[in-house]
Protein backbone atom coordinates (compact mmCIF):
# COMPACT_ATOMS: atom_id res chain seq x y z
CA UNK A 1 0.00 0.00 0.00
CA UNK A 2 1.34 2.97 -1.11
CA UNK A 3 1.81 5.98 1.79
CA UNK A 4 -0.75 8.32 0.70
CA UNK A 5 -3.30 5.60 0.12
CA UNK A 6 -1.96 4.54 3.78
CA UNK A 7 -2.58 7.75 5.42
CA UNK A 8 -5.79 7.84 4.13
CA UNK A 9 -7.00 4.39 5.65
CA UNK A 10 -5.64 5.56 8.64
CA UNK A 11 -7.38 8.94 8.57
CA UNK A 12 -10.20 7.15 7.53
CA UNK A 13 -10.16 4.55 10.08
CA UNK A 14 -9.86 7.38 13.22
CA UNK A 15 -12.80 9.10 11.68
CA UNK A 16 -14.92 5.82 11.95
CA UNK A 17 -13.16 5.65 15.44
CA UNK A 18 -14.25 9.32 16.00
CA UNK A 19 -17.99 8.91 14.60
CA UNK A 20 -18.37 5.75 17.25
CA UNK A 21 -17.90 7.88 20.23
CA UNK A 22 -19.62 10.59 19.34
CA UNK A 23 -22.48 7.72 19.05
CA UNK A 24 -21.87 6.62 22.35
CA UNK A 25 -22.07 10.02 23.73
CA UNK A 26 -25.45 10.83 22.12
CA UNK A 27 -26.70 8.23 23.42
CA UNK A 28 -25.42 8.81 27.07
CA UNK A 29 -26.98 11.98 26.76
CA UNK A 30 -30.54 10.38 26.35
CA UNK A 31 -30.01 7.72 28.79
CA UNK A 32 -28.99 10.19 31.07
CA UNK A 33 -31.79 12.58 30.29
CA UNK A 34 -34.12 9.66 30.46
CA UNK A 35 -33.29 8.93 33.94
CA UNK A 36 -33.29 12.93 35.19
CA UNK A 37 -37.00 13.22 33.46
CA UNK A 38 -38.14 10.00 35.33
CA UNK A 39 -36.78 11.05 38.67
CA UNK A 40 -38.34 15.13 37.94
CA UNK A 41 -41.96 13.23 37.10
CA UNK A 42 -41.41 10.99 40.42
CA UNK A 43 -41.07 14.04 42.27
CA UNK A 44 -43.45 16.52 41.13
CA UNK A 45 -46.19 13.48 40.00
CA UNK A 46 -46.12 15.08 36.60
CA UNK A 47 -48.16 12.11 34.59
CA UNK A 48 -47.29 13.79 31.55
CA UNK A 49 -43.21 13.96 32.08
CA UNK A 50 -43.49 9.92 32.64
CA UNK A 51 -45.06 9.49 29.56
CA UNK A 52 -42.46 11.12 27.71
CA UNK A 53 -40.29 9.12 29.44
CA UNK A 54 -41.97 5.78 28.48
CA UNK A 55 -42.35 6.90 24.93
CA UNK A 56 -38.37 8.17 24.46
CA UNK A 57 -37.15 4.51 25.62
CA UNK A 58 -37.48 3.77 21.25
CA UNK A 59 -34.83 6.09 20.47
CA UNK A 60 -32.24 5.15 22.95
CA UNK A 61 -33.23 1.61 21.60
CA UNK A 62 -32.58 3.23 18.25
CA UNK A 63 -29.12 4.46 18.89
CA UNK A 64 -28.35 1.29 20.32
CA UNK A 65 -28.60 -0.34 17.27
CA UNK A 66 -26.63 2.04 15.36
CA UNK A 67 -23.96 1.17 17.80
CA UNK A 68 -23.92 -2.09 17.28
CA UNK A 69 -23.93 -1.74 13.43
CA UNK A 70 -21.14 0.27 13.44
CA UNK A 71 -19.12 -1.97 15.44
CA UNK A 72 -20.19 -4.76 12.87
CA UNK A 73 -18.68 -2.91 10.04
CA UNK A 74 -15.95 -1.66 11.90
CA UNK A 75 -14.41 -5.20 13.19
CA UNK A 76 -15.47 -6.87 9.10
CA UNK A 77 -13.49 -4.03 7.39
CA UNK A 78 -10.62 -2.58 9.53
CA UNK A 79 -9.39 -5.41 11.55
CA UNK A 80 -8.77 -3.49 14.38
CA UNK A 81 -6.12 -4.55 17.24
CA UNK A 82 -4.85 -3.21 20.94
CA UNK A 83 -6.62 -0.23 22.03
CA UNK A 84 -8.37 -0.19 18.81
CA UNK A 85 -9.88 -3.30 19.05
CA UNK A 86 -10.61 -2.94 22.88
CA UNK A 87 -12.55 0.41 22.22
CA UNK A 88 -14.39 -0.90 19.77
CA UNK A 89 -15.66 -4.51 21.68
CA UNK A 90 -16.00 -2.18 24.59
CA UNK A 91 -18.86 -0.02 22.62
CA UNK A 92 -20.68 -2.64 22.83
CA UNK A 93 -21.08 -3.37 26.92
CA UNK A 94 -21.39 0.49 27.21
CA UNK A 95 -24.21 0.69 24.56
CA UNK A 96 -25.85 -2.36 26.53
CA UNK A 97 -25.38 -0.53 30.11
CA UNK A 98 -27.00 2.76 28.81
CA UNK A 99 -29.83 0.54 27.22
CA UNK A 100 -30.45 -0.71 30.70
CA UNK A 101 -30.18 2.62 32.53
CA UNK A 102 -33.18 3.88 30.04
CA UNK A 103 -35.27 0.84 30.47
CA UNK A 104 -35.06 1.50 34.53
CA UNK A 105 -35.85 5.45 33.69
CA UNK A 106 -38.77 4.10 31.86
CA UNK A 107 -39.78 1.55 34.72
CA UNK A 108 -39.55 4.30 36.93
CA UNK A 109 -41.98 6.67 34.98
CA UNK A 110 -44.43 3.54 34.54
CA UNK A 111 -44.83 4.01 38.18
CA UNK A 112 -45.46 7.17 38.47
CA UNK A 113 -49.01 7.02 37.71
CA UNK A 114 -49.66 4.15 40.12
CA UNK A 115 -48.01 6.26 42.92
CA UNK A 116 -50.18 9.42 42.22
CA UNK A 117 -53.00 7.54 43.38
CA UNK A 118 -51.86 7.42 46.88
CA UNK A 119 -50.83 10.54 49.43
CA UNK A 120 -47.08 11.62 48.93
CA UNK A 121 -44.90 9.27 50.97
CA UNK A 122 -41.81 11.22 52.83
CA UNK A 123 -39.46 8.69 51.44
CA UNK A 124 -39.89 9.82 48.06
CA UNK A 125 -37.46 12.65 48.85
CA UNK A 126 -35.06 10.00 49.90
CA UNK A 127 -35.36 7.68 46.46
CA UNK A 128 -35.11 11.46 44.93
CA UNK A 129 -31.24 11.63 46.31
CA UNK A 130 -30.51 8.22 45.72
CA UNK A 131 -31.32 9.29 42.11
CA UNK A 132 -29.14 12.33 41.91
CA UNK A 133 -26.18 10.50 43.25
CA UNK A 134 -26.61 7.97 40.88
CA UNK A 135 -27.23 10.16 38.11
CA UNK A 136 -24.05 12.22 38.92
CA UNK A 137 -21.79 8.76 39.13
CA UNK A 138 -23.59 8.49 35.95
CA UNK A 139 -22.64 11.04 34.21
CA UNK A 140 -18.86 11.21 35.79
CA UNK A 141 -18.77 7.11 33.93
CA UNK A 142 -19.67 8.58 31.14
CA UNK A 143 -17.44 11.86 31.14
CA UNK A 144 -14.50 9.37 32.31
CA UNK A 145 -14.95 7.26 29.65
CA UNK A 146 -15.29 9.77 26.45
CA UNK A 147 -12.23 11.67 28.03
CA UNK A 148 -10.33 8.35 28.75
CA UNK A 149 -9.58 9.77 31.90
CA UNK A 150 -8.97 7.25 34.63
CA UNK A 151 -8.94 9.06 37.45
CA UNK A 152 -12.53 10.16 37.09
CA UNK A 153 -13.31 6.38 36.12
CA UNK A 154 -11.34 5.32 39.41
CA UNK A 155 -13.37 7.53 41.82
CA UNK A 156 -16.50 6.15 40.27
CA UNK A 157 -15.50 2.88 41.18
CA UNK A 158 -14.68 3.68 44.56
CA UNK A 159 -18.28 5.52 45.23
CA UNK A 160 -20.38 2.94 44.39
CA UNK A 161 -20.24 1.99 48.01
CA UNK A 162 -22.21 5.21 48.42
CA UNK A 163 -24.90 3.95 46.42
CA UNK A 164 -25.08 0.47 48.66
CA UNK A 165 -25.10 2.34 51.74
CA UNK A 166 -27.94 5.04 50.81
CA UNK A 167 -30.09 2.23 49.01
CA UNK A 168 -29.93 -0.16 51.95
CA UNK A 169 -31.02 3.30 54.24
CA UNK A 170 -33.72 3.36 52.21
CA UNK A 171 -34.82 -0.03 51.87
CA UNK A 172 -35.39 0.42 55.86
CA UNK A 173 -37.22 3.76 55.87
CA UNK A 174 -39.43 2.57 53.47
CA UNK A 175 -40.52 -0.95 55.47
CA UNK A 176 -40.93 1.56 58.39
CA UNK A 177 -43.59 3.15 56.89
CA UNK A 178 -45.06 0.15 55.55
CA UNK A 179 -44.86 -1.23 59.29
CA UNK A 180 -46.54 1.97 60.45
CA UNK A 181 -49.69 2.15 58.30
CA UNK A 182 -51.07 -0.46 56.02
CA UNK A 183 -52.03 1.87 53.59
CA UNK A 184 -48.55 2.80 53.10
CA UNK A 185 -47.57 -0.55 51.57
CA UNK A 186 -48.73 -0.65 47.81
CA UNK A 187 -46.56 3.21 47.56
CA UNK A 188 -44.10 1.58 49.19
CA UNK A 189 -43.29 -1.29 47.59
CA UNK A 190 -43.66 0.63 44.51
CA UNK A 191 -40.69 2.97 46.01
CA UNK A 192 -38.81 0.13 46.43
CA UNK A 193 -38.33 -0.87 42.71
CA UNK A 194 -37.90 2.24 42.07
CA UNK A 195 -34.85 2.38 44.58
CA UNK A 196 -33.61 -0.95 42.99
CA UNK A 197 -33.94 0.32 39.43
CA UNK A 198 -31.49 3.26 40.86
CA UNK A 199 -29.44 0.72 42.64
CA UNK A 200 -28.96 -0.71 39.64
CA UNK A 201 -28.16 2.17 37.76
CA UNK A 202 -25.43 2.87 40.08
CA UNK A 203 -24.13 -0.71 38.95
CA UNK A 204 -24.15 0.05 35.43
CA UNK A 205 -22.14 3.48 36.16
CA UNK A 206 -19.43 0.97 37.90
CA UNK A 207 -19.26 -0.94 35.17
CA UNK A 208 -18.68 2.16 32.66
CA UNK A 209 -16.08 3.06 35.29
CA UNK A 210 -14.13 -0.68 34.46
CA UNK A 211 -14.84 -0.46 30.73
CA UNK A 212 -12.88 2.76 30.91
CA UNK A 213 -10.05 1.68 32.90
CA UNK A 214 -9.70 -1.39 30.59
CA UNK A 215 -10.02 0.52 27.59
CA UNK A 216 -7.02 2.67 28.43
CA UNK A 217 -4.57 0.49 30.54
CA UNK A 218 -5.21 -3.63 28.88
CA UNK A 219 -5.93 -4.80 32.33
CA UNK A 220 -9.32 -5.02 35.02
CA UNK A 221 -9.59 -2.95 37.62
CA UNK A 222 -10.36 -5.15 39.77
CA UNK A 223 -12.42 -8.69 39.92
CA UNK A 224 -15.31 -9.15 42.61
CA UNK A 225 -16.43 -5.89 43.64
CA UNK A 226 -17.74 -6.41 47.70
CA UNK A 227 -21.55 -5.02 47.58
CA UNK A 228 -22.42 -3.90 51.40
CA UNK A 229 -26.70 -3.97 50.31
CA UNK A 230 -27.93 -7.22 52.28
CA UNK A 231 -31.21 -6.56 51.33
CA UNK A 232 -31.76 -9.49 48.71
CA UNK A 233 -31.50 -11.54 51.99
CA UNK A 234 -35.11 -9.15 53.17
CA UNK A 235 -36.94 -10.06 49.55
CA UNK A 236 -36.63 -7.16 46.89
CA UNK A 237 -35.63 -10.41 44.74
CA UNK A 238 -32.62 -10.67 42.05
CA UNK A 239 -30.39 -8.07 41.07
CA UNK A 240 -32.35 -7.63 37.97
CA UNK A 241 -35.63 -6.90 40.13
CA UNK A 242 -37.72 -5.18 37.87
CA UNK A 243 -35.81 -5.31 34.94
Amino acid sequence: MAPQEEMHTVRSFDSELDRLGQTIGRMGGLAESQLASALQALSQRDLDLASQVVTGDEAVDSVEDNINEQVVRLLALRQPMGEDLRVIMSSLKIASALERVADHAASTAHRVEILNKSAPIPAVKTVGRLGALVLSLLKEALDSYLHRDCDRALKVWQRDQEVDDLYSSLFRELLTYMMEDPRHITPCTHLMFIAKNLERVGDHATNLAEVTWFVVKGSQLKSGRPKSDDTYAIGTGSPEADA
